[in-house]
């Protein structure tokens, strides 16, 4: 056969080599060895309390019970009675979700702001800013919340007296803590202190990560700051902002000590309470541990309910 003949033929497939069974299961088990470590400690941090509150939920247990360490199931009941008690729709659910709803809205809106403004800053300036609000997120929120009391005392407080200062105000003619609403925007203004430099400094790190010949371009084909900010910035950090998103939705749901170390947010004024701090009194303060339990397995259902629905809204607008 000439030279040219076999060059115009395709060459010939070699016999396919079948991978031994015993290496294909050591591939496929190694990435899981690896992880082992993490998902047992994860298991026995995560699993084990969750599985024992679920176990709880189910059980009318009380210190009675604790003490001689038997079980009394009831089923469902739990479940039932929280469900059924017109304290959880009209105070406890709307507490809980309306205030986490704006505390994610505001803690994105700061955060993304302030990071917008430390990216047009030198080097040298957004070290310093930045190292400033991270002193904000550092703190604990035990120690910042009572800074925010003191600030809203209604006698001797920072505000208060400043009011007093421009005839706005009377010292200690209105209890703030005492209102629903206002207890809550003094929460709101807490959390979203406490929240901002988190995302502000996640979303720096994406901004500097956008390429500035896109922004040059927009601006030179006559695109206004909004118009740069809505085509270049949101769809650049699309994944960044989900996150970010979730994160805040999860920490702004499962809020406890910005409402329980505020007066009257350890239970004494019910008007006030949200799904953390009910699920704490029950156990705790009543003794109810079953019932805590079953409200805290609600609270968890619901932030999973939230993450997959948000989760999902973000795969379709992938698709699209």
């Amino acid at each position: 056969m000439t030279a040219a003949h076999t060059a115009g033929r395709a060459p010939t497939p070699g016999p396919s080599r079948t991978v031994p069974l015993g290496r294909r299961v050591r591939r496929t088990a190694a990435p899981w060895m690896l992880l082992a470590p993490a998902l047992i400690v994860l298991a026995v941090l995560l699993l084990w309390p969750l599985g024992r509150v679920l176990n709880l939920s189910l059980q009318d247990y009380g210190l009675r019970n604790l003490i001689r360490g038997d079980s009394n199931y009831i089923g469902l009941d739990n479940y039932v009675q929280v469900l059924s008690d017109p304290f959880l729709w009209r105070t406890v659910l709307p507490n809980t979700v309306v205030f986490a709803a704006v505390c994610v809205v505001l803690t994105m809106a700061v955060g993304t702001a302030v990071a917008l403004f430390l990216n047009t800053l030198s080097d040298f300036w957004r070290v310093i800013c930045t190292t400033a609000i991270m002193v904000a997120w550092a703190v604990p929120a035990l120690t910042n919340t009572y800074v925010f009391v003191w600030l809203f005392d209604p006698r001797a407080g920072l505000v208060a007296n400043l009011l007093g200062e421009l005839g706005l105000f009377e010292p200690g003619s209105v209890n703030w803590f005492s209102d629903r609403l206002s207890f809550y925007a003094i929460a709101t203004i807490n959390v979203v202190y406490h929240g901002f430099p988190f995302i502000a400094v996640t979303v720096l790190a994406g901004l500097m990560t956008v390429p500035e010949e896109l922004y040059e371009a927009a601006e030179m084909d006559g695109a206004g700051a909004v118009r740069r900010f809505t085509n270049i910035t949101v769809p650049g950090l699309r994944p960044i902002f989900a996150v970010c998103i979730i994160l805040s939705t999860i920490w702004d749901f499962k809020v406890f000590t910005q409402i329980y170390l505020m007066p009257g947010g350890d239970g004494t004024n019910r008007s006030v309470m949200n799904l953390g701090v009910w699920s704490y009194t029950e156990s705790f303060s009543q003794g109810a541990y079953g019932m805590g339990s079953t409200i805290a397995v609600l609270l968890t259902l619901l932030l999973l309910a939230i993450t997959v629905v948000y989760l999902r809204f973000l795969m379709k607008e992938e698709e699209l």
